[in-house]
């Protein structure tokens, strides 16, 4: 018995392999339930005593070797495989490759951002925790103001004078309150509000905020370029704004912009007046700017916020704002940006 498994250890080293196949096969005869190698360990305790520790040497060099000879064999013949990928045909078409894409929000964001640096704005960030000054205090929120409400505001329970920032006007503040003017920045972030999520509201979202500060600013050069945006972003800058109210500014206004009644969706989306709400925008309120240790005698600026979501739910016909959230590669991987 021990020289049978001695001849077999020999014959493996004439043994060689022209496909997978083959190799397959090999292992079937040597490794498989019922290869060889399982019949000599099933044989081994009829082995007389005196034989066994030869036996059970020669057994272990015979598993070794067939392991050894499959193990290299097998590497050898993949490489080769590989390599016939290309060889046996080079019109066939190659392994489709999974491209990734960026999110709506972000497509939207960044091309928003673009538009306005074009015109000199910068970006300009802040931290997601504030406090009660930066947050209403110095942006002229009033004591009894109903965003100051639980119902509006996330606070933090153990200290209520530190919230989530409910809108990116923070940065502004805090921009303002380390920097001279001129100022022409733009603060895009997340801001949280105290809201159940539905199809058209979320407790977390986007918003990018604009402020320009400087000597001699008008109303007339906010209106300018929020006609540049629109121009950009949309193809049109046929707008028009409409009389609203924000603490942090005064005179407010709505902006909307002329969409169109080209398309039953246009009818759909604009409720049949060819007009969609984009943003608010208004001239800094003078205690505002005061606030924030400028004088407000000397300048004046405009300040613009602009939400992400309502932006990318209009360009894309996307009518509930969980599926931004949801993570569904079907849904994420079909954007790209777009001119209307």
């Amino acid at each position: 018995m021990i020289d049978k498994i001695k001849n077999h250890i020999n014959e493996l080293k004439t043994i060689s392999f022209q496909s997978l196949e083959e190799l397959e096969e090999f292992r079937i005869k040597f490794l498989g339930k019922k290869g060889l190698l399982t019949i000599f360990f099933s044989e081994f305790r009829e082995i007389p005593q005196e034989q066994k520790k030869e036996y059970g040497k020669t057994l272990n060099e015979f598993k070794l070797a067939v392991k050894e000879k499959y193990d290299k064999s097998k590497i050898s013949l993949s490489k080769n495989d590989k390599k016939n990928i290309f060889q046996d045909d080079l019109s066939k078409p190659g392994q489709p490759i999974n491209v990734g894409a960026h999110h709506p929000l972000s497509i939207v964001r960044d091309k928003v951002i673009d538009i306005f640096k074009m015109i000199g704005f910068e970006l300009s960030h802040g931290p997601d925790i504030e406090d009660d000054w930066h947050n209403f205090s110095a942006l002229n929120f009033p004591e009894d103001h109903p965003a100051r409400e639980m119902q509006d505001t996330f606070f933090i329970e153990t200290n209520p004078d530190i919230v989530l920032r409910t809108h990116t006007s923070t940065v502004q503040i805090r921009h303002m309150q380390s920097n001279e003017p001129p100022i022409r920045i733009l603060s895009p972030g997340r801001v949280f509000r105290n809201e159940a999520v539905s199809a058209r509201s979320h407790c977390v979202f986007h918003q990018i905020e604009g402020l320009y500060i400087n000597k001699n600013v008008s109303f007339a050069d906010l209106k300018q370029t929020l006609a540049y945006f629109t121009k950009s972003m949309f193809g049109t800058a046929k707008i028009r704004l409409r009389p609203s109210y924000f603490p942090f500014t005064e005179p407010s206004a709505e902006v909307d912009v002329y969409w169109g009644l080209n398309s039953e969706t246009d009818y759909r989306i604009t409720k049949g007046t060819g007009w969609l709400e984009i943003m608010g925008c208004g001239m800094v309120d003078p205690k505002v700017i005061s606030n924030c240790g400028i004088d407000a005698d000397e300048f004046t600026g405009f300040a613009f916020g602009i939400g992400v979501e309502r932006l990318a739910m209009l360009l894309y016909q996307i009518e509930d704002i969980r599926m931004f959230y949801e993570n569904d590669v079907r849904f994420l991987s079909q954007f790209k940006f777009s001119d209307r």
